[in-house]
This record gives C-alpha cells, structure tokens and sequence, in this order.
C-alpha cells in the first residue's frame, strides 16, 4: 500500500497485518496483545479482501466467501466483561486506488440494479477522482470495527452491540469510540474502510480501500454500557444496530436521553425536549440487514459521554 510520507502523523506501537477474520467472536485466536494505553497500527484490506486489483474486474471474479475481512482480534491486557474499551482514532492513512460497486438486489436501489459494476478509483492528494470531472474529497473512515460479541459469532459484515459493521463515519481520525467488553481482552479487531463515504451508504459500497489505521487503547474501569458510542471535537454520539430501524432508532435516542438526564440533571421530559430542539438523529448505513443510526448532541451542551 502506497502511504505518503506527510500524510503520517503517528506511526508508533504495535502494528499488526497479515491475519483477519471474517467474524467477531470469542473463540478467535488474537494476533497480539496490547496494554491500556499502548497505540497499535492495523493494516486492513478493503471489504473485498483486495479481490479487485486491475481495470476491468468484474463481479463474477468475486469470491464472495471473502467479504468484510478485519485485521486482528487484538487481546487488549486488563480488558473484563462489564468494562468499556476506549478506542481513540489517532491517524487512518489510505491506498491510492480504491473500489466500488453496483450490486443487483443489494442496497436502497438493488432492485433497479440489472448489471453489477466495478468501478476502480484513483485517490490523488487527498481527492478521490469518481471520473474526470468529479473529484469527492477524500474523508477517511472506519467500516468495521468492533470486539469479541457476547455470544456466538457475528460475520464482520453484520453490525450490532459489539460494533461491527457500523459503517458510521464519524469513526474518522480525531473521534474516540467506546466499545462494550463482553470477553476477557476484548478481542478488538477492525477493516472495511471507506475513502469516503455518504450517510447510509445506499449503494452498498463506499469507497473501499486498503489502509493503516493507528488507535490508541485504554480500558475503562467502573463504567459499563449496552452499545457503542463516539465522541469528537464537535459532538457525543449514542449509536444502535437493530432489523427494525425504528427499534434502532428508539435504543439510541433513549440512551441519548439517559446521559443528558445523568450528566445534566435533567428530567427526561427536559432532555427529550432538548433533543428535539437541537439532537440530530442521523442514519449511518441502510444497506445491512441491520440498519444503524446514531443520536448526536453537540458538546456545546454535552461536554462529555460519562
């Protein structure tokens, strides 16, 4: 994978490659182990496991046994069931060509899809070239990423409690995400990312690429919770996975609501109102069989998650 010098900002710690998995579970044999508050670097294929490598790659190539690899698990020292891993997104650097793709009967407009397309994409300085006169600048953001689930195995491709799949992006550089321990060491592992990506990703795809993604871990001891959340420089977000968007859509929104009336000592009719007065519910993907949203209140107001 081609990584421009400048484009490196951190590089230190750990850094694992060449082992994925294609589900999260406990059963899975980690790759290395970290300390809380050691950085490690994980090198990811993109969503295709790297299958498409030349013009003129089509759908028929695909192995489709192979989809939504994620490098690691990595066993996080000190991580327990009940606690809270911490996953501060210190860096993601990209390749300089990614995929998409147009698949029959897969995402909003699957059904109007006759003829599966590849479309390979250059990524120039930051810009990603879509064709000769759109250039989509490029915004770096994490797919897949998630722990040990707490029961069972969870394909990479499927979001839920553990993560996942989530296809949030706001999981960028400069965002921290909390992840639920289910299993002693967590067993974090990540892939899937997009160059850039739209909100609900209604093609199935984003722009999936190589990567290095550089994180910064640290268990979080005394606090617990129930679905992953994120934070930036802008905002706190509660995000959920469920079939039934509605469902997802309520778990985040009540969850939202539990941290202000925590954190601001509000009633939950205040703190209803206040997110509907300036709370912004925003679809993260629509093309899984479990859809994901997240519920963003702006750090103007909420300084912190917990």
């Amino acid at each position: 994978m081609e990584v421009k010098q400048e484009e490196t900002r951190r590089t230190e710690g750990k850094r694992v490659e060449g082992k994925t998995i294609f589900a999260m579970s406990s059963s899975a044999v980690p790759v290395c182990r970290a300390g809380s508050h050691e950085t490690v670097t994980f090198v990811t294929k993109d969503c295709f496991d790297n299958q498409f490598t030349e013009e003129g790659d089509v759908l028929d190539s695909l192995n489709w046994d192979c989809i939504n690899p994620a490098t690691g698990p990595v066993y996080v020292e000190g991580a327990m069931p009940g606690d809270v891993l911490k996953v501060k997104i210190e860096d993601i650097r990209v390749a300089s060509w990614g995929t998409m793709a147009a698949i029959p009967d897969n995402g909003v407009l699957g059904d109007c899809v006759s003829r599966g397309t590849v479309k390979r994409i250059p990524v120039r300085d930051g810009v990603a070239w879509f064709n000769q006169d759109i250039g989509i600048p490029c915004a770096p953001m994490i797919g897949v990423i998630g722990v040990a689930p707490e029961k069972g195995e969870i394909p990479c491709g499927e979001p839920g409690s553990h993560g996942g799949n989530m296809d949030n992006t706001k999981i960028k550089a400069g965002a921290t995400l909390y992840l639920p321990v289910f299993h002693e060491g967590a067993l974090l592992a990540m892939g899937d990312v997009h160059a850039c990506m739209g909100d609900g990703e209604i093609m199935v795809t984003g722009l999936e690429i190589p990567a290095e993604v550089t994180v910064t871990l640290e268990v979080l001891k005394g606090i617990s919770i129930d679905n992953p959340m994120l934070e930036d420089g802008e905002a706190c977000y509660t995000i959920a996975s469920h079939e039934n968007v509605e469902t997802a859509v309520y778990t985040a929104v009540k969850a939202m609501t539990d941290i202000l009336m925590r954190e601001l000592g509000m009633s939950l009719e205040d703190a209803g109102m206040l997110l509907s007065a300036m709370g912004n519910l925003q679809f993260c993907q629509v093309v899984d069989p479990k859809r994901t949203v997240r519920m963003e209140m702006k750090k103007t107001v909420l300084k912190k998650l917990f």
